[in-house]
């Protein structure tokens, strides 16, 4: 299978590395001419534009910053649609505008999916990500081999759409996750704790999570780098709140993160790390909540390896 590759930025990068570290027969296209080469230099074609990747692979993926930006690359692709080709989304995007332009897709003969990742940039890196696919079962068929080269576990959640629903839940909890770390570290400094003794209780605790297990370490270490910017969390909280407010669910918890963030944004700049949320804190009390001993960046250290379809228990 011919696949293409469109969007290789922090996440995209690593992925499409994954493939052709596995052998795929990958083309691939940036707006950052140095991204392409530097995946050429791996063996990797230049797929000129999305229009002619479209006409060249059987499968073309799109990993890019905004719902708009992949409207616009579909518009291009979209007049070589057929029978055979797919459509993969794999950026975090709006279920309305992926089934919008999924159903065109679909109309000229092609198959849609939205195919997100979760897990961080360091899984991405390593193939040990997690991919959640929408779908109908037997596109998810002819892609698993593919989704399975990118990710560990792969879950098929539904029809075109879902993955999308579920993916933006998921970057809300995180968000959510992260504020909530940044209080209680900076509380624990305030109270005198060791805040490497504080790490580990709350590894150890019902208090761990993900978010704790990996931004924690970038939090104390300083370097509060996630590789995820305040503009892309702002852009996934806000579509969980237009979900919620599109099944009129009155959140309380929501808006007042999205306050939150903008606030930090307003602070050190649109696109700054979002980890440096807990900045706010230490200005407001002039504390300096760091410990010796963590890392600058994070690191998968699970090996490698072929990924598998998760099957719901329940």
């Amino acid at each position: 299978m011919k696949v293409g590759f469109i969007g290789l930025g922090n996440v995209g990068g690593k992925l499409s590395g994954s493939l052709l570290r596995n052998g795929t027969d990958l083309w691939v296209h940036d707006l950052n001419p140095d991204f392409v080469a530097a995946k050429i230099a791996l063996g990797a074609k230049d797929g000129g534009t999305p229009a002619n990747m479209m006409q060249s692979c059987d499968a073309v993926i799109t990993c890019l910053p905004s719902p708009a930006a992949s409207a616009a690359v579909l518009e291009q692709m979209l007049p070589h649609v057929g029978a055979g080709k797919i459509w993969m989304e794999m950026s975090t995007t709006d279920e309305a505008e992926v089934k919008k332009i999924g159903a065109e897709v679909i109309k000229a003969g092609g198959a849609a999916v939205d195919c997100p990742v979760s897990g961080g940039c360091h899984r991405a890196d390593t193939g040990n990500i997690s991919i959640y696919a929408g779908c109908d079962r037997p596109t998810f068929e002819r892609i698993l081999p593919l989704l399975t080269l990118m990710g560990r576990r792969v879950l098929h959640t539904g029809p075109l759409g879902s993955a999308s629903v579920l993916k933006v839940m998921t970057n809300y909890l995180a968000t959510a996750n992260l504020l909530t770390l940044c209080e209680a570290l900076t509380v624990m400094k305030a109270a005198g704790m060791d805040l490497a003794t504080t790490f580990d209780a709350i590894s150890i605790s019902s208090g761990t999570s993900f978010v704790h297990e990996t931004e924690s370490q970038l939090l104390l270490s300083g370097s509060r780098d996630v590789n995820f910017t305040m503009d892309l969390v702002q852009k996934d909280i806000g579509l969980f709140q237009k979900l919620a407010e599109a099944h009129d669910v009155p959140l309380e918890i929501s808006p007042l993160i999205i306050e939150m963030m903008r606030d930090g944004q307003h602070r050190y700049g649109e696109r700054a790390q979002s980890d440096r949320m807990i900045e706010r804190l230490e200005e407001a009390t002039g504390l300096d909540v760091r410990a010796p001993g963590f890392p600058d960046t994070l690191i998968d250290d699970e090996p490698e390896e072929r990924g598998y379809e998760i099957h719901p228990t329940r």
